[in-house]
């Protein structure tokens, strides 16, 4: 090799070099052999939590580390998997950032911490509890087992879980549900708007309540429910022309409406204190 092209040579190599170093990124590939039902726990508090459904009984994690300021602890007991973010003396919010990638059975159990980072949950039907703080949460094309969901100011979106057994508490941040069905599905914002788009299925209970923010339901003209709107200081509309039934309150004309609509086979609660409830017919 010619004298110029060696030091070509080594000065890409310096250079891809001195990138790695000022990136301070580290990677680490974890593999996990599990059997039916496995449950794993993930608690982030920077980066974003990315998890897919993958191959039976192999749980895959696949995470980069920010910095040398945080590492990975983890642990498995039997079908049980733990993997902890531990932040070292001096890390901080961008310091201490680690993205994970995860793969795990579809009938997987997860719970999933991350204080700063977005979540995503694709594809599973185990039971996901996932709490944070400012990130994004994302449920997607889950169903038959229970998705709790807890956040102080992130938005949180729900679509296409069928069979499920919703909750969602929100501080402040903006929750929207398309396409959400199953025996349970409630909401509880103090700020927040509350977006619904769905057919009120599955013979359940729906429960959608805010302190402030607004509240907007959105049903085919077949929906089948049994439905209470109320705000104490906020307009209340429906689109729909229900059958009226009597209520155990008294409130005013436009802050409030109940009747059923169909055989009335799903219920149906809308409340807030000061925002705006309206019960849209989809066009």
């Amino acid at each position: 090799m010619s004298t110029a092209k060696c030091a070509a040579k080594f000065v890409t190599v310096l250079a891809l070099a001195g990138v790695a170093f000022a990136a301070g990124e580290s990677r680490k590939d974890l593999h996990f052999k599990v059997g039916k039902h496995p449950a794993i726990s993930i608690n982030n508090p920077y980066g974003p939590v990315v998890v897919k459904a993958g191959a039976p009984h192999e749980v895959i994690i696949n995470a980069i580390l920010h910095s040398d300021k945080v590492e990975i602890d983890q642990s498995q007991s039997h079908n049980r998997i733990d993997i902890i973010s531990h932040l070292l003396q001096g890390a901080d919010q961008y310091s201490g950032v680690v993205e994970y990638q995860v793969l795990v059975p579809a009938d997987a159990s997860l719970s999933i911490h991350s204080e700063n980072g977005p979540v995503h949950a694709e594809n599973l039907h185990g039971d996901l509890a996932l709490e944070g703080g400012n990130g994004a949460m994302e449920v997607l094309n889950c169903g038959d087992g229970h998705v709790h969901v807890r956040t102080l100011n992130g938005p949180v979106t729900i679509s296409n879980v069928r069979n499920g057994h919703v909750e969602v508490v929100s501080m402040s941040g903006d929750v929207s549900l398309t396409s959400v069905s199953g025996p349970y599905v409630a909401v509880n914002s103090n700020t927040g708007k509350i977006e619904y788009a769905g057919d009120f299925g599955g013979e359940g209970e729906y429960s959608f309540t805010s302190y402030a923010g607004n509240i907007e339901a959105v049903a085919p003209a077949y929906a089948s429910i049994d439905v209470t709107a109320r705000s104490s200081q906020g307009r209340v509309d429906s689109d729909f022309s229900l059958e009226p039934k009597h209520t155990p309150f008294y409130a005013k004309a436009g802050s409030y409406f109940s009747g059923t609509l169909g055989k009335a086979a799903s219920s149906v609660k809308l409340m807030s204190f000061s925002g705006k409830i309206h019960l849209k017919k989809r066009q």
